[in-house]
């Protein structure tokens, strides 16, 4: 009962505006922008950039040890570096054989390219939950 009799309470003009102006300041953080990190090699096959520069970005500076950048870039290069020449070869194989599989033989270059996609993806957000995570709790 007690509810309905907040509810049905008078208020003043000035207690009314006070309610309005705490009601319209909200406490506004804004996102922090994420840091985009470009491939840097020379070849690109079905959106998977075949290594990443190791370059610190100045965005993460005083977020990040630059070592743990470098060494989480080199894992991903590294799964890229063991992927990539197969993915080559079976897509080079696959157009050879199209016209006589009618496009099947593209079928193990694909599944190889998402298979290396789940093996960033998962490396990735092992490395995220291990270091990064941490980092942005400070």
């Amino acid at each position: 009962m007690e509810d309905f009799q907040q509810i049905d309470a008078i208020y003043s003009a000035s207690e009314i505006n006070e309610i309005d102006q705490l009601s319209t300041h909200t406490l506004e953080v804004s996102p922090q922008e994420p840091v985009i990190i470009r491939g840097s090699g020379s070849t690109t096959l079905f959106g998977l950039s075949n290594r990443f520069d190791e370059e610190f970005p100045q965005a993460l500076y005083a977020k990040l040890a630059p070592e743990e950048f470098k060494s989480t870039v080199q894992q991903i290069n590294g799964v890229l570096k063991k992927s990539l020449p197969i993915n080559i070869k079976l897509l080079i194989c696959g157009c050879l054989c199209c016209c006589c599989t009618l496009g099947c033989s593209l079928m193990p270059a694909l599944c190889l390219n998402n298979r290396t996609k789940l093996s960033v993806d998962k490396l990735i957000d092992h490395e995220n939950n291990r270091l990064y995570h941490k980092v942005g709790d400070m």
